[in-house]
C-alpha cells in the first residue's frame, strides 16, 4: 500500500463488493481530507449507493480492501469510528409526526433526566437547540412537527442529528443527495451549513447528481462509472463539459435550448384549465397547446409543486376549478376520472407516488392498462412482455429485463420506467412533477429527448420542477408563480437561468445577457 499524506482522514484502496452475478465496485480508492468538501459523483448504476452502503457497514466488502482512518490501518470498514464518520441519507430517516427533539432522541436518546428518571424536556430542547446553532440554523421551532418543517429545516435537522456527540471540527459527513427535493434559495441555504461545517475542519462526501452544484459548493471529485474510478480531481481544474465527459466517458455537445414550432393559434389546447385553485394556488388559468411543453416555476409554497397534482387529480380535496382536454370537461378531478381525460402523471416522489416496490418493471409499466393485455379475465403475458420490452429499449432501462424487481434498478432507470408507463397510456397530455429528480446526466438527456420527441408528435406536457435546467432545456414556455399565483411567464430569449431565477425570487435582474441550461 502506498504511503498516505498526513492530510488523510480517510484513504481507501482495492475496494470491490460483488454480488450474485453482478460486480458492483472494482478495485475503487478515495481518499478524503479534513475540512474538504469531496463529491461523489457517477452515471446511476456506477457504485455511488454501494460505496455509501460500504462505509456505512451495511455491506462487507469483497476481501483485499486496505483502509485508513487518520493514517492508522484498520482492518475493515466495519471497524471505522464510527462515531467519527456519520450519515445523511436521502430520504433523511426523520419521522413527520415527531418534533426535532424526538427526532434527536430515536438516535441518541433521551440523555438528560430528572432524578425521578423523567425525560428533562427543557434541557432536551436546548440541547436540540444547541445542536442547530452550530450549522447557523437558530431560528428553528425545535417543538414542532418535521413534517411542518421546509426541505431546508427537515435536512437541517438530519445533519445536526447526525453530527450529535461528533466535537465541532472533527470527523465526516457522507451526505447522499441532499438537495433532491430543495429550491434554488434552499440550497444556498443549505450550502451555507455545508461551508460552516467544512471551515470548522469536519470532512463532508458529499453525493449528487446535479453538477452545477459540485462546481459551487466542492473542493475535488471523485467519478465513478460502472463500478470503477475514472478520476479524482480538484475541481478548480475543471469545467463542466470535462466533468460532464468523465461522467458519460466521451465528450459531450454544449447543451442547448432546443427552439421548436409552437402551436398554431387555432389548433385546440392539449388542456386548458380555468380557475384552478387548491390550498397554494388561487384562481390560475392556463394553456398547454398540443406539441407545446410548459413549465412551471416558483419557490417552494408558490404553489408551483400542487398544479400538477391537481391536473393529475390526486390532490385531496380535489382543487376547484374546469379542466378541458381536447374537448371533455370536468371538474374536481380524480386521477380515474384525469386518466378517463387522458391526462397521464409522472409523480415527484417515484418510490412512494409512482411505483409498486413488490411489482416488477413490467407490472409497474402496465398496470394502468392491464385491460389491454387482459382475455377473459387472464393477463396475455406474451403481447405484455412485448409491450414492455419496447419502452424498454426505447428508454434504455437498465438491465433490460422486464421481471427485474422494481427496487433494484438505480434511480435513473427507476424514472425512465415510471416515464414509460406514463407515455404507454398514448395521453392527451403529459404532467411531470421533478422529472430528474436524482438522475444522472445520461438519464437527463434522453428524457429530455425523449419528451421532445413526444412533444413533436403532438403531445402537451406540463413540466413543474424545481431545477432551472429541466425549465430550460425542457420547456417552451415557463409560467413562474410566486404567493399561489401567476406572476410571469418567459419564453423564448427571455427563458435563462438568470431571468428565471430573479423572476421566482421577485428580485430585479440586474445583469443582462442570454445564460443557458446548466450540465
Amino acid at each position: 500500500m502506498t504511503a498516505q499524506t498526513p492530510q488523510s482522514l480517510l484513504s481507501i484502496e482495492h475496494l470491490s463488493k460483488t454480488f450474485p452475478g453482478q460486480v458492483a465496485l472494482r478495485d475503487v480508492s478515495l481518499e478524503l481530507r479534513p475540512g474538504e468538501v469531496h463529491a461523489l459523483v457517477g452515471p446511476n448504476g456506477s457504485g455511488k449507493s454501494t460505496l455509501i452502503k460500504l462505509l456505512a457497514s451495511f455491506h462487507q466488502p469483497d476481501p483485499g480492501a486496505e483502509v485508513q482512518w487518520q493514517g492508522r490501518r484498520v482492518d475493515s470498514l466495519g471497524d471505522l469510528d464510527t462515531r467519527q464518520l456519520r450519515f445523511v441519507h436521502q430520504d433523511l430517516g426523520l419521522v413527520a409526526e415527531l418534533n426535532a427533539i424526538d427526532n434527536f432522541a430515536l438516535v441518541h436518546g433521551y440523555a438528560q433526566r430528572t432524578r425521578l428518571g423523567a425525560i428533562d424536556w427543557r434541557r432536551a430542547a436546548a440541547r436540540a437547540e444547541e445542536l442547530l446553532t452550530r450549522l447557523g440554523v437558530d431560528d428553528l421551532d425545535v417543538w414542532k412537527p418535521v413534517g411542518q418543517y421546509t426541505p431546508v429545516e427537515r435536512a437541517s435537522v438530519a445533519i445536526a442529528r447526525a453530527l450529535d456527540g461528533l466535537k465541532a471540527g472533527e470527523g465526516a459527513l457522507v451526505l447522499d443527495e441532499p438537495t433532491a427535493s430543495l429550491a434554488p434559495v434552499e440550497v444556498s441555504r443549505l450550502f451555507a451549513i455545508v461551508r460552516r461545517l467544512a471551515a470548522a475542519g469536519t470532512s463532508v462526501l458529499y453525493v449528487s447528481h446535479r453538477l452545477d452544484e459540485i462546481f459551487e459548493i466542492a473542493d475535488r471529485v471523485t467519478v465513478l462509472r460502472e463500478g470503477r474510478r475514472v478520476a479524482t480531481r480538484e475541481v478548480s481544474e475543471l469545467d463542466q463539459r470535462e466533468l460532464a465527459s468523465l461522467l458519460v466517458g466521451h465528450e459531450i455537445a454544449e447543451l442547448t435550448r432546443e427552439v421548436r414550432p409552437l402551436p398554431s393559434a387555432g389548433a385546440e389546447p392539449s388542456i386548458a384549465v380555468q380557475g384552478l385553485s387548491s390550498k397554494l394556488v388561487r384562481e390560475m388559468s392556463f394553456e398547454v397547446g398540443q406539441g407545446e411543453i410548459v413549465g412551471l416555476a416558483g419557490l417552494l409554497g408558490s404553489g408551483r409543486e400542487e398544479v400538477p397534482y391537481a391536473v393529475a387529480g390526486a390532490l385531496t380535496p380535489p382543487a376547484a376549478g374546469t379542466f378541458s382536454v381536447r374537448g371533455k370537461v370536468a371538474s374536481e378531478l380524480d386521477p380515474r376520472s384525469a386518466q378517463g381525460l387522458g391526462i397521464a402523471f409522472v409523480p415527484a416522489d417515484r418510490g412512494a407516488e409512482g411505483s409498486i416496490a413488490d411489482f416488477n418493471v413490467a407490472e409497474n409499466i402496465t398496470l394502468p392498462q392491464l385491460n389491454r393485455f387482459t382475455r377473459s379475465g387472464l393477463i396475455d403475458s406474451r403481447r405484455e412482455r412485448a409491450e414492455v420490452q419496447g419502452w424498454i429499449e426505447r428508454l434504455d432501462i437498465r438491465p433490460p429485463l422486464g421481471t427485474k424487481p422494481f427496487p433494484l434498478l438505480s434511480g435513473g432507470n427507476q424514472q425512465k420506467a415510471v416515464v414509460a408507463k406514463a407515455l404507454a397510456l398514448e395521453p392527451a397530455l403529459l404532467v411531470l412533477a421533478e422529472p430528474t429528480a436524482g438522475v444522472d446526466i445520461g438519464a437527463r438527456r434522453l428524457i429530455y429527448r425523449l419528451v421532445h420527441k413526444a412533444a413533436a408528435g403532438g403531445l402537451g406536457v406540463l413540466v413543474s420542477s424545481s431545477d432551472v435546467e429541466d425549465l430550460i432545456s425542457l420547456c417552451d414556455r415557463v409560467i413562474v408563480l410566486r404567493d399561489g399565483r401567476e406572476v410571469r411567464q418567459l419564453s423564448g430569449s427571455e427563458l435563462t437561468q438568470s431571468s428565471l431565477l430573479h423572476a421566482m425570487e421577485g428580485s430585479q435582474q440586474t445583469t443582462a445577457g442570454v445564460d443557458g441550461g446548466l450540465l
